[in-house]
């Protein structure tokens, strides 16, 4: 039977075998599984990725269970689906399952912190060579691509900066090369981005930020589509990645109301946006759902809606001003991570890590991302802050 994405998110994932006739499948805690007998042992040992109870870390119904459903959010090219103890994990473990000692990965500039430093650190160190590339490249990757370019790491939109990449273009150019193209899909989640249906080949959620959504909870998720699923379960199995099956049951618990929480996130963040945007104060917002935000048109043609997670830059100042923002606030704290109910504030400088794309701003940035209080609350406790802000500036 059909059923629309937000049906699928309350009803994935509870077949029969793992919920036993109660509504949500229940914890279950594993290190050793039993055999009855050795054949049966010998069965499970033949192919332990199979959804049988073999070893704690193989898998038990909470994690499958979670599993199932976030491969029905993707669609049907989504060939199998891995958890991690974090998003971190979840991106390592997926570029790592694709490369080999003397490839070269193509990542964007507008990546996630954590995954730049992985790429400068363990990556290299593993032999594998990192070159950063303009976010919005699009097609024009292809002049990039080597022989040896074994992945292309895509995220739309960009952290910090909300650059929308034309990934159609980009997985386009890699599979005239052959070079798996691996997808940060946190931001979007697969509610409003089908990373898949666009060629993606593997796709990575921190399913630490919306999915389990109540900011108590690490862990990731990766998922392949046929070609990428045996290297990836493969490079999983090997090094051990798992998470316990108490976060896999949060984050099951969370996803169920995703589809509710993200509508009240992007109504928040579109009003809070664009009151920015009217700001004498703020230079600029970059939110993919506003006609100023690099790569705009591209959010409207490929994706279905927006979520909490945006910047603002201020038109002056520094960071050395930045306390006068942020100390005081009393809806916003600051904090790494999003996703949560909560309100959240960073103040960051792009300009400081980019490698191969400019970012021009004159003042400070702030990444907000907006949550489920009432925006008029959040817009009064903001122009509070900027006000404090602009005495700062002046002296």
């Amino acid at each position: 039977m059909s059923m629309k994405k937000e049906t699928t998110i309350v009803s994935a994932g509870r077949g029969k075998e793992y919920t036993h006739g109660i509504v949500n499948p229940p914890v279950y805690r594993a290190s050793t599984c039993i055999f009855d007998t050795y054949a049966e042992m010998q069965e499970r040992n033949a192919d332990p990725y199979q959804k049988h109870l073999y070893y704690g870390r193989k898998g038990t119904p909470t994690h499958w269970a979670l599993s199932d459903a976030l491969m029905a959010l993707e669609g049907e090219k989504a060939a199998g689906c891995l958890l991690f103890p974090s998003g971190l994990a979840a991106m390592t473990s997926a570029i790592l399952s694709q490369v080999k000692a003397g490839d070269h990965v193509l990542i964007t500039d507008s990546a996630y912190d954590p995954t730049r430093y992985f790429s400068q650190t363990l990556l290299k160190d593993s032999g594998v060579e990192a070159e950063y590339y303009d976010p919005m490249i699009g097609g024009n990757i292809v002049d990039l691509l080597r022989e040896n370019t074994a992945c292309i790491i895509v995220e739309a939109p960009g952290s910090l900066t909300f650059e929308v990449q034309d990934v159609p273009a980009i997985v386009r150019a890699a599979k005239d090369h052959k070079a798996t193209v691996i997808m940060d899909n946190t931001w979007a989640t697969a509610l409003n981005y089908q990373a898949f249906e666009y060629g993606v080949d593997v796709v990575v959620h921190a399913a630490t930020k919306y999915i389990v959504g109540h900011s108590d909870v690490m862990i990731g998720a990766a998922l392949a589509n046929e070609a990428c699923l045996p290297a990836l379960r493969s490079y999983a199995m090997a090094t051990g990645q798992t998470c316990s099956a108490d976060d896999a049951y949060l984050a099951l618990r969370g996803l169920r109301t995703m589809s509710v929480r993200l509508k009240q996130h992007e109504e928040n963040a579109l009003a809070v946006a664009q009151w920015l945007a009217a700001h004498p104060a703020v230079d600029r917002v970059l939110h993919p759902a506003l006609p100023d935000c690099p790569g705009h048109e591209i959010w409207k043609r490929d994706f279905s809606g927006s979520t909490g997670l945006f910047s603002f830059v201020m038109k002056d100042g520094s960071l050395d001003h930045a306390a006068a923002l942020v100390d005081d606030l009393h809806h916003y704290k600051m904090g790494f991570s999003w996703g949560g109910y909560e309100s959240l504030i960073l103040p960051t400088d792009p300009r400081s890590y980019r490698k191969k794309s400019k970012f021009q701003a004159n003042g400070p940035t702030f990444r907000l991302h907006i949550g489920l209080e009432d925006p008029e609350d959040l817009i009064t406790d903001l122009s509070a802050g900027i006000d404090r802000y602009l005495v700062a500036i002046k002296g």
